[in-house]
């Protein structure tokens, strides 16, 4: 599946025991309470190991997620906007990650900027319902596509560094 730092790293996420999705309110709340302790947690780890690569908010029903991602390649942050939906059906579905800026760069890539997670992520992801959540979700399908794809987009002249643009300025 992957090397022996990743491994380590997911280990450290908080495994989910609420079997909920948004339909169920009374439990979703607490599904939801979960999502963000393993997030929290996943984000300290990151920047502990000076690797901060995202950042997510939700709608207040914690249905519609948005943010930011990106990634750091021969000295130069490219940032990516990100967004994804909780599916109905969730956590037996994972929820479909889009990158909407990177739609129709790569074969790697459903209409709509959807990644594909088909292959790797997926069996995983259903293999370990519901005690995966929007943690792994990053750790184990957006990070490694983003460490696969952004450099193969940035080779192939598909994705280009601008400069900053102004004080705080993102690039992309």
């Amino acid at each position: 599946m992957a090397d022996e730092a990743t491994r380590k790293l997911v280990s450290q996420i908080p495994l989910l025991k609420t079997h909920s999705g948004p339909r169920d309110r009374e439990l979703w709340a607490q599904r939801l309470k979960e999502e963000y302790q393993a997030l929290i947690r996943y984000v300290e780890q990151n920047k502990a190991a000076d690797n901060d690569w995202f950042r997510l908010e939700s709608n207040r029903d914690g249905t519609r997620w948005t943010g930011k991602c990106w990634i750091i390649h021969d000295l130069l942050r490219y940032e990516f906007q990100l967004e994804f939906d909780i599916p109905v059906t969730y956590p037996a579905t994972a929820p479909e990650l889009l990158i909407p800026e990177l739609e129709g760069k790569t074969a790697k890539m459903y209409r709509g900027g959807r990644i594909c997670l088909t292959e790797h992520f997926q069996p995983l992801w259903a293999r370990n319902v519901p005690r995966f959540g929007l943690a792994h979700l990053m750790a184990l399908g957006l990070a490694p596509w983003l460490a696969v794809e952004v450099p193969d987009l940035i080779s192939k002249g598909l994705v280009r560094h601008d400069e900053p643009r102004g004080p705080g300025g993102s690039s992309g």
